[in-house]
């Protein structure tokens, strides 16, 4: 299974004891939270058979580690169940209400256990809360052995935590779970009379419980606190908890997403690329995913003209400007009938012929600026409006293209050192073909005046 609880103020010692009756007034998620590794459910790429932290715990040698997972899917539980089979002190910090003063104080109390051979296992939730400071106080614990950490966090650990104390830590990334097991944890708990909600006589049909489960998107400890207020409101009437029931309880689902988190990266990048994949169906879930979320429509409306410049290009100019119409209908109507307007440019993108070549473009000439040295402007190119500058050569050279034969002029633009690069080179895409087509003629026109490139 997988469960959760509410974080107290600051650290607490705790136990697990099964044999200890849950209190009445807790919450059902809590009253069902898993004890044992038998009654844990889910993660099995981590805990079956002669998988690696089962294999850790099973030794006795789990050490310090980083559990990283969306909420719900059991990493609290996870915690308390390994210090309870290898025997530790548990004790359970929050990073949302605890500071160095805290963090201190709690090492003091693991250094004192240690020396009486007691181990110590420290629980840091949303660990990616602390600072680098923060972080930095619990190195020499970590390291030393005073402490085992285990540090929960719903960020990816690569940019959240500092890399001192992430290579002294596995990570073990936790899944969310599928709606098949959620739905089984619910009717467990609906038959469940010490710690469920067995005693209240209720039933129910597959159908409810498949409708709780699939708008937890994979929470069990949402499913849980959603079944719950379905149990009240059956109990006040049929004793039955059907479809009609559960959606009222539901009321609203739920959606994994965080607006400056990794989740908002993920989808965006799945936006982006379905796109640049011509998928338009993939494209507008993702965009819905989004809007869902409660993303900010100037932002996706940035994200979406940034797809048109570097995905579309010159294959289908006018997807710019489709884009741009897009922001600004987005800025006068607003949500959600400015929404619209930008499905449409998703899919329009989608369905666009696509060219990068003028972004690949752009990107080797910054390649060449960085890595070559600063060419001075060929005098030809130069202006010249004074005496000197044309005494000095300034403007020496230089015919004017609507003066020459098919508009180009035998002069050359680089500086020496480039002669004869070519940085852009489009696409057979859209009206990029005919760009190339015009390409080649002014090659030629250039080729028989006596310009090279």
């Amino acid at each position: 299974m997988t469960l959760f609880d509410n974080q107290p103020e600051g650290p607490v010692q705790s136990t697990l004891s099964s044999k200890t009756p849950p209190h009445a007034r807790q919450p059902l998620a809590e009253r069902m939270r898993p004890r044992t590794l038998g009654e844990y459910s889910g993660q099995e790429h981590l805990l079956g058979p002669g998988k690696p932290l089962r294999i850790q715990i099973e030794r006795d040698e789990p050490g310090s580690m980083i559990f990283w997972g969306p909420p719900g899917v059991g990493k609290t539980t996870l915690a308390k169940i390994i210090a309870e089979t290898t025997q530790a002190n548990f004790i359970e910090f929050s990073a949302v209400t605890s500071g160095i003063k805290e963090i201190k104080q709690v090492m003091a109390t693991a250094a004192q256990a240690a020396e009486m051979h007691s181990r110590t296992i420290l629980f840091v939730d949303e660990i990616h809360r602390f600072n680098k400071a923060q972080q930095d106080a619990f190195l020499p614990y970590v390291e030393r052995g005073t402490i085992r950490l285990i540090g929960a966090t719903t960020e990816n650990p690569s940019f959240e935590i500092i890399s001192a104390l992430l290579s002294r830590c596995r990570v073990y990334v936790l899944q969310p779970l599928s709606e098949d097991r959620i739905a089984a944890l619910l009717r467990r708990a609906l038959e469940d009379r010490e710690r469920g909600l067995g005693n209240l006589e209720l039933s129910t049909d597959d159908e409810a419980l498949t409708l709780i489960a699939s708008y937890s998107s994979g929470d069990c400890r949402s499913a849980y606190n959603t079944l719950e207020v379905a149990a009240q409101l059956a109990s006040e009437g049929s004793k039955y908890i059907d479809k009609t029931i559960a959606t009222e309880a539901i009321q609203q689902r739920v959606l994994v997403y965080d607006k400056s988190g990794e989740e908002h990266y993920n989808l965006i990048s799945a936006l982006h690329k379905s796109v640049r994949n011509s998928d338009p169906d993939a494209a507008l879930y993702w965009l819905a995913r989004m809007f869902a979320g409660g993303e900010d429509p100037l932002y996706l409306a940035r994200r979406i003209v940034r797809m048109a410049v570097e995905d579309i290009g010159l294959a289908a100019p006018e997807a710019l400007n489709l884009c741009l119409s897009a922001k600004e209908a987005v800025d006068f109507l607003g949500s959600p009938e400015g929404d619209l307007a930008l499905a449409e440019a998703v899919v329009y993108l989608s369905l666009a012929p696509k060219s990068n070549a003028v972004y690949t473009a752009y990107g080797a000439v910054q390649e060449e600026i960085e890595h070559t040295r600063q060419e001075p402007v060929p005098l030809h190119l130069r202006n010249a409006p004074t005496r000197l500058m044309k005494e000095l050569g300034y403007a020496e050279g230089y015919r004017y293209a609507h003066d020459e034969e098919d508009k180009v002029a035998d002069m050359d633009c680089l500086p020496d050192s480039l002669r004869g690069r070519r940085y852009y080179k489009p696409t057979q895409e859209g009206r990029e073909k005919v760009l190339a087509q015009r390409m080649e003629e002014i090659r030629k026109i250039r080729a028989s005046k006596g310009v090279r490139g």
